[in-house]
């Protein structure tokens, strides 16, 4: 799970001990290099935090599905983050193909742009939902597929990825420019949203009441959403 910075604290205290915390840091972070978020991510356990999927505001995100389905997925992402690249192909593609597409899921995209650039994405993406609501996921995916770790990702990039899933790139930018103000401010409530749940860090998902941290396999997504 990508993490929001926190400070500068290891810049400030090159010590000894700080040199032997980094090296743990190091080790824990091959241990989870798969963008696992833990124990209960690796085993399909349930998770510690308890939330309700009835506290989330759904209500003007990007979504795919009936809004009437009888399960609803909320998932917080940044644009940049390489796990929600590996979630999305792994877990919300094959989710949208047998819960989504067959009425039993609404999967709910929340913004928690943290990286340089992933803000100005957002309010493309807010953009790209107002213009197409019916292709904003083939966006999305197509955002999600691009390489991990592209430091500064642009609205240029955006607008490419747009044109290539058959959008008006265009008039996309048109509405981002007219609205800024009003998409700026659903992104950043979606991250000041996810905040006051308990997230710290990307993807993080809400369903009924559990919060799945990290890029959590099929197996322990449909599980919780088959609980519903």
């Amino acid at each position: 799970m990508e993490q929001a910075p926190t400070g500068s604290f290891w810049e400030k205290y090159l010590t000894p001990i700080a040199v032997l915390l980094g090296a743990l840091i190091i080790a824990g972070a091959l241990a989870y290099g798969r963008g696992d978020a833990g124990p209960s991510a690796q085993t399909g356990n349930q998770p510690v935090k308890t939330v309700d999927i009835k506290d989330v505001k759904t209500s003007g995100s990007p979504s795919i599905g009936n809004a009437n389905a009888p399960a609803t997925l909320a998932v917080w992402f940044d644009y940049q983050c390489g796990y929600c690249k590996r979630f999305d192909a792994e877990t919300l593609s094959a989710l949208k193909a047998s819960h989504v597409d067959t009425g039993k899921l609404r999967i709910v995209f929340k913004d928690f742009q943290f990286f340089p650039g992933s803000e100005d994405v957002g309010v493309f993406g807010r953009a790209v939902y107002e213009a197409y609501p019916d292709r904003h996921y083939a966006w999305f995916s197509g955002m999600m597929a691009l390489p991990a770790g592209e430091s500064g990702l642009t609205v240029a990039k955006a607008k490419e990825v747009a044109t290539a899933v058959g959008l008006d790139a265009a008039r996309i930018e048109q509405l981002a420019t007219q609205n800024r103000a009003k998409y700026l401010a659903a992104v950043q409530a979606d991250k000041a949203e996810g905040t006051a749940f308990g997230i710290t860090g990307t993807p993080a998902s809400i369903v009924g009441k559990q919060l799945l941290e990290g890029a959590q396999p099929l197996a322990a997504v449909t599980a919780a959403v088959e609980a519903k």
